[in-house]
């Protein structure tokens, strides 16, 4: 199946991508395009390939032991599996937003600049900006404003998932790569990431990998159906939701293949 072209400026493109972990294919020749500056979902039932697609993105499919990558993965046009290609320099472009709210083992003011003083910055004052910065638009800043050298562990795990993109941001990523970020919150939580990833979609290309498709349908302006390690179908998200064009497609998103 050739994937249809995204109407806006593709940003990340993989180009007959398959992924093994040891002999077994978890990725089967995936060629799909992620638009820019909108919401992609990655759906599909679980153990389907969504979380390894999204993690050949930022290759941190690197980080498991015996796996083989064949095909590519281009970001802003460039192979990011190549040899010569530096990772550091492609992960700082993209946050990550776990399934459970990783924050570092240290107060919630230095989780925000740890990222700023890995890549250099060393003054206090631009620090203490960026971080006010990073945690309004994560929405956590009149939360914790009173209270940053106290260890981010305090926080509730809403708030600590809400500190995760605000440590994500801090670095002035491109991408924005979501793997079932809500799946351990709250309803109230959830609310509060959604929106926040909403309201950042105009800046950033953001790719969410959800088993809800609830939640797919409010966010997603793009869709990509994954089963069983292949692409089935991807395009706008009315498209794919009101007007599938594979029978596993209306069958994933009538419960019928979950």
């Amino acid at each position: 199946m050739q994937p249809p072209k995204p109407e806006s400026r593709t940003h990340i493109q993989t180009k007959n991508l398959s992924v093994y972990y040891k002999n077994t294919l978890a990725l089967n020749n995936i060629s799909v395009e992620i638009p820019d500056r909108a919401i992609t979902a990655i759906i599909g039932p679980s153990g389907c390939g969504k979380s390894t697609l999204l993690r050949s993105f930022n290759r941190m499919i690197d980080t498991f032991d015996e796996t083989t990558v064949r095909g590519s993965v281009l970001v802003d046009g460039e192979d990011i599996f190549s040899s010569k290609v530096d990772v550091t320099r492609i992960r700082k472009k993209m946050g990550l937003l776990s399934q459970r709210p990783s924050p570092l083992p240290m107060s919630i003011f230095e989780n925000v600049a740890y990222g700023p003083k890995i890549h250099g910055m060393r003054n206090r004052q631009q620090l203490e900006v960026l971080v006010q910065k990073n945690l309004q638009i994560a929405g956590l800043w009149d939360e914790v404003k009173d209270r940053l050298n106290e260890s981010a562990a305090s926080l509730s795990i809403g708030q600590q998932q809400r500190l995760c993109l605000a440590r994500g941001l801090a670095v002035e990523p491109e991408i924005i790569l979501a793997d079932e970020p809500t799946s351990a919150l709250d309803p109230i939580s959830t609310r509060h990431i959604e929106g926040k990833l909403h309201e950042l979609k105009d800046r950033y290309t953001i790719v969410i990998v959800t088993h809800l498709l609830r939640q797919a349908r409010r966010l997603a302006d793009y869709v990509v159906f994954m089963y069983l390690g292949e692409l089935i179908e991807c395009g706008p998200a009315a498209q794919v939701f009101e007007h599938p064009k594979e029978q596993r497609t209306q069958d994933h998103i009538k419960g019928v293949i979950s």
